[in-house]
């Protein structure tokens, strides 16, 4: 990955605009699923919703920037969780230039109110809560290929978007600007097209900012695992075993709520990193075979294929609960169990028991997709931290000269990282000290930031990272990299 040079944005105040192109419509009728699926009734404007109020750092987005609409020209197609939070977002991105249109990357999380106050507001939505597999699709492809609307940036979350238009409209992206991925799964993606020379525009990682994996993986996941997981099963967690697979931020947000609820917590990893991280907090590392028959509870959170398989599966004891939060339902196999010695039973909405011959029973939570936005709401304070991120990408690959980026995937500079930080910390009434002259030389730091190194990470151990990054690039520049000798120097 590459680091972004930030771009200096004048901002000014500017009243809200909305895109007012019609909503197209065919094939399913919007209007008419918002009305069967949801007694809310859409309102005027998402915007003035509670969760505006939250999301703090989109509205001083607005009032510093929308003069000089800087995403002026943008036509933005999107693939997300279609909710409040994120119409906040979608109406931010209106207010400073953008024509917008939208498909839901996840087909339970979508809310139909939401939905439709967007498209009465002049948005192009496709997208309902219970969509089918086909249907998804269905929606993307109506979403990209509009006849008489090309988009020239993509917002991604999941990478399905970016698949889609691949497998189906490459000629697109010979106009437009660039990609911006805000999940791992869809990271891996890109970065998995960048090494094969397939990458055909500028990505940016988002996923991996400060703000993203600090904010919204860790705090977001902390607080509504137990939402998910109360609102569908009422289970009580005091005592109940609980594996997590995966340890990082995701993960540690998981574990740090289910142990202070008195769960007994077992974590499952590759990475001897993170299980090192997981034993010093305390949590046993496991592998999930060791433990299968006894635990109350398995919760996936690796971005992985085939955590969970049949093997597992079968050995499972009756009442265990099976859910995943990570953002693909790729973790458990669901496929091996839809066959028909297995019976699916539907309790309600988002759970259902999986019958094996002998009577004994899982409890799977939304089809193996993301619990928390499945099943639950998301606070919309850490959302409005990644939100105003992804609009910062956008403006800044929309606004960037050509030849600034090349068919690469970048990381957001930490500057970007800590002005999105700042915005939030009026919130808490939380003052920052501010470094004297003299201090800010003796660290070699400018008094304004940033105020780290590129590839230092927080909570992590930054020692080692830096050794590895600096050999890295001490090797080769001398252009004699031999992969034993730097995992030596590393180690000692």
């Amino acid at each position: 990955s590459r680091s972004l040079s930030p771009q200096q944005i004048q901002l000014t105040d500017q009243k809200q605009e909305f895109n007012k192109r019609p909503t197209k419509t065919g094939h399913h009728s919007l209007s008419r699923s918002f009305s069967q699926s949801s007694t809310e009734s859409p309102s005027s404007g998402v915007e003035t919703c509670k969760h505006a109020h939250h999301i703090t750092s989109l509205m001083v987005l607005r009032k510093r920037a929308g003069g000089e609409k800087p995403l002026a020209g943008a036509k933005v197609v999107g693939c997300t969780h279609i909710t409040a939070q994120t119409a906040v977002l979608i109406e931010t991105l209106c207010a400073l230039g953008a024509q917008c249109r939208w498909a839901a990357c996840n087909i339970f999380s979508t809310q139909n109110a939401v939905a439709a106050a967007l498209a009465e507001g002049g948005t192009s939505v496709f997208a309902w809560r219970g969509e089918s597999e086909e249907d998804f699709w269905w929606c993307i492809d109506q979403c990209v290929g509009a006849e008489t609307w090309q988009p020239n940036m993509i917002l991604d979350d999941g990478g399905d978007l970016t698949h889609w238009i691949y497998k189906k409209y490459p000629s697109l992206f010979k106009k437009l600007k660039g990609i911006v991925e805000e999940s791992v799964t869809g990271v891996y993606r890109l970065y998995q097209l960048s090494k094969a020379g397939r990458l055909c525009v500028p990505a940016i990682n988002v996923n991996d900012s400060v703000t993203k994996q600090k904010f919204d993986n860790l705090y977001c996941c902390k607080e509504s695992i137990l939402d998910g997981l109360k609102r569908t099963t009422g289970v009580m967690f005091g005592g109940k075993q609980v594996v997590v697979c995966g340890y990082g931020e995701v993960g540690k947000g998981c574990c740090a709520a289910l142990k202070a609820l008195g769960a007994v917590v077992y974590i499952t990893e590759v990475d001897p990193i993170c299980a090192l991280q997981a034993c010093m907090d305390g949590f046993r590392v496991i592998k999930l075979s060791e433990v299968v028959r006894q635990i109350d509870m398995v919760i996936t959170c690796t971005g992985n294929k085939n955590v969970v398989g049949r093997e597992l599966l079968d050995k499972m004891k009756n009442g265990c609960i099976v859910c995943n939060m990570g953002h693909s339902n790729t973790e458990i196999d669901l496929g091996s169990l839809r066959t028909a010695e297995l019976r699916w039973d539907r309790v309600r909405p988002q759970v259902d028991h999986v019958i094996w011959p002998d009577g004994k029973r899982i409890v799977l939570l939304a089809e193996g997709r993301l619990l928390n936005l499945s099943c639950s709401t998301v606070p919309s304070f850490v959302l409005s931290v990644t939100a105003t991120t992804q609009a910062l990408a956008l403006i800044e690959l929309s606004n960037a000269p050509e030849g600034r980026y090349k068919q690469d995937v970048y990381l957001l500079p930490k500057k970007m990282d800590e002005y999105v930080a700042s915005l939030h910390l009026p919130t808490f009434d939380a003052l920052l000290t501010e470094l004297t002259d003299d201090q800010a030389k003796y660290l070699g730091i400018s008094k304004h930031g940033p105020f780290k190194p590129n590839y230092y990470r927080w909570g992590e151990s930054s020692l080692v990272l830096t050794q590895t990054i600096i050999l890295h690039v001490r090797f080769k520049k001398k252009e004699v990299f031999n992969r034993k000798h730097f995992l030596n120097q590393v180690l000692t």
